[in-house]
């Protein structure tokens, strides 16, 4: 009963891919490019003829006009969202991901502006074939190879360049640059490890089709993360504390996805995938190096942004102590040389000009009430009286909040000075 499914099920897509093509004959403008599309994507479960995709790649040249590039990449993503046939998406997508590949970058840019305008043609988050159980671990593998496509698109638009064309764009470039792209790349890895194959998709040769190009990129990928992780611990221990922390972090992530990626190629070697290609032998660094850089984390200085706040209070400081220092009396004038005039010039004004400032050298008079009243204010007053104290580094705030406290009774002083003056 099963055969009989799958018999009516193959007659069904043949049946369908029969009729899309004589709907395409009767298209006007783009007859030939339809055909090559429906034909490289059909139902048939192998892998598509190659001059079906050379046919399609023709279209997408760079002597191609931007409207034939927009309107292939219009009748690929209609292919993948309408049908729920494992052969027919996957087939749909390694359309898209050797065009990324072999044809001119004005299709990987259409692709992306599609994107934004139309949403994102490649998720496929939602998609399930479950007329068989090899069907279902076939879907599951095409979901992660969609992620891992959609995710290549994205690391270009934060890199700004194709990675797989220039793996060693991470070679030169300074620190901001390194933590900007170094965890791109790290999920672009993430994405691409997912694609191990698991259960019956393992053996299945469209699967490994696709899957040779993905192991095939995994070379160029982790070639531009070893190269952007030899830069970043070339500038690690001149690092802020706060940049320190987000390399330290993304210099651990590569060392376990390096393991991972060892994993993903034993896999692949199992299912002979990857004979022909020289995969990459990773080795992990020793341990001292990475508890070298910890240590260096917990001593590192802070950010120059810190350090700028921290000088502007310490430039602030002196000018403060200097408003909190009392001036110099005015001369004083000789009692001999005026004797009818002294006493309202040398006797009362000079007396309320050191007072009016933070009385730090007038002593504390005994007999004030408001003093006995506010003791709390009086031993405020006795630790701003040592001026050395106030010198120091740690709290630049002390001097103008204590003159705030301490200028109230220095105001009542100066009147209880003048009612003992007048009496």
């Amino acid at each position: 009963m099963a055969g009989g499914g799958t018999s009516i099920r193959k007659y069904v897509g043949a049946l369908k891919d029969s009729t899309t093509v004589s709907i395409a004959k009767v298209n006007s403008d783009y007859k030939q490019l339809d055909i090559a599309i429906v034909k490289a994507t059909n139902h048939v479960e192998r892998p598509a003829k190659e001059k079906y995709i050379r046919d399609i790649f023709m279209h997408l040249n760079s002597g191609r006009a931007r409207a034939d590039v927009a309107y292939c990449i219009r009748a690929l993503a209609r292919r993948l969202s309408k049908t729920r046939n494992w052969a027919v998406a996957l087939k749909t997508l390694i359309v898209i991901h050797r065009a990324l590949r072999e044809v001119d970058p004005s299709f990987r840019d259409e692709l992306i502006s599609y994107g934004r305008s139309s949403g994102q043609m490649l998720h496929m988050s939602y998609f399930k074939d479950d007329s068989s159980p090899d069907a279902w671990d076939h879907s599951a593998w095409i979901r992660n190879y969609a992620l891992f496509l959609e995710e290549r698109l994205e690391s270009f638009r934060v890199l700004n360049y194709d990675v797989e064309l220039d793996p060693l764009g991470t070679r030169d470039v300074d620190t901001t640059g390194l933590l900007a792209q170094l965890p791109a790349l790290s999920q672009l890895l993430f994405r691409l490890i997912s694609c191990q194959p698991h259960g019956s998709s393992s053996y299945n040769t469209i699967i490994q089709h696709a899957l040779s190009m993905v192991a095939t990129e995994s070379v160029r990928i982790q070639t531009a993360i070893n190269d952007g992780i030899l830069n970043l611990v070339d500038k690690f221990f001149d690092m802020h504390r706060d940049d320190a922390i987000r390399a330290l972090d993304i210099y651990k992530k590569a060392l376990k996805q390096a393991g991972q990626l060892s994993g993903f190629y034993d896999t692949c070697k199992t299912i002979h995938i990857g004979r022909d290609e020289k995969l990459l032998t990773i080795e992990q660094p020793p341990a001292s190096f990475l508890q070298a850089m910890e240590d260096y984390v917990r001593d590192a200085p802070l950010a120059s942004k810190n350090q700028a706040v921290l000088a502007i209070e310490y430039n602030r400081k002196p000018e403060e102590e200097e408003v909190s220092t009392p001036p110099p009396p005015p001369p004083q004038v000789s009692t001999s040389e005026k004797e009818p005039e002294p006493e309202p010039v040398t006797e009362v004004v000079p007396r309320v000009e050191q007072i009016d400032l933070l009385g730090m050298d007038e002593p504390t008079p005994d007999t004030s009430k408001l003093d006995q009243k506010n003791a709390l204010a009086l031993a405020i007053v006795e630790q701003d009286n040592a001026p050395k104290a106030a010198s120091g580094s740690e709290n630049v705030a002390t001097s103008w909040e204590l003159a705030l406290v301490t200028a109230p009774s220095a105001s009542e002083n100066v009147a209880t000075s003048r009612n003992l003056v007048n009496t």
